[in-house]
Order: C-alpha cells, then structure tokens, then sequence
C-alpha cells in the first residue's frame, strides 16, 4: 500500500510538470485573457504582448499600450511620472483582479512578483516568481 502511494504521488509530481506543447498552449491561453482584460478594462487593448513562461517564472511583456493622451503627457519627465504612477495603480488592480486566475491556471502559488514601466518607450513587464518549477531540468 504504501508502495502505491509514493508511486501515485510520483505520478502527479510528473504530471504536474508543462510539456514544451502544454507551455506554449498556456501561454496562448494567457496572452488571450489578458488582451481580453485589457481591452475591457480600459477600452484598449496592448498592441503587442509576450506572455514567457520559464523554470518557475512568468513573464508578462506589452508594448503599445498607452493611449495617445498619456503619449503626449510622456514627453516630459513629470508627465513620465504621472503615466508611471497611473499605470502601476492599473496593475496592481490587474494583479488583484487576475492572480488567483493565474495560479490556478499554472497549479502555483505566487512568491514574488514585481512590475516596470518605461513611459517613454510604451513599454511595461511584470515578472512572476512561483513556488514551484514548471519543467524537468
């Protein structure tokens, strides 16, 4: 009994590892939903975004997402830091809305994560940090 026991937990162990297919399909996945989150949200969505996912990390990167108001606003170092603190405040809304989502969709808990921007080049990330890794070394 106790034989089957370490072996079905060796089996979930397995299969709880992303298969480079199962990465590629989750991060589609991920992509699409916060397209879909942003667009309703703010009524735009990012032109470009790169959703990463490695050992145990998820990276989330948008380019073109800022609106042709705060591109004005960016061209002056306050305005820089207006755009910055308006959008951190989207994300961390982001991040409250949508972690438990996340979690479950990759099996994990979140340990870490931090947010950037850089206004002047429309340009943001948000990195990811797991309790877990997703794949075999």
């Amino acid at each position: 009994m106790e034989g089957k026991l370490v072996n079905a937990c060796s089996r979930e162990k397995i299969e709880s590892r992303f298969s480079e297919q199962q990465r590629k399909q989750l991060q589609h996945e991920i992509k699409i939903y916060m397209q879909q989150y942003f667009k309703q949200k703010l009524g735009k969505g990012v032109d470009y975004t790169k959703i990463t996912i490695f050992e145990d990390m998820l990276i989330i990167r948008g380019e073109g997402f800022l609106t042709e108001p705060e591109k004005f606003i960016a061209q002056t170092s306050s305005g820089r830091k207006t755009i910055r603190a308006a959008r951190t405040h989207v994300v961390l809304q982001h991040w409250h809305d949508n972690k438990k989502y996340i979690e479950e969709k990759l099996n994990a808990k979140v340990i870490h994560h931090i947010y950037d921007i850089e206004p002047e080049n429309d340009f943001w990330m948000h990195a990811v940090v797991f309790d877990r890794n997703f794949f075999d070394r």
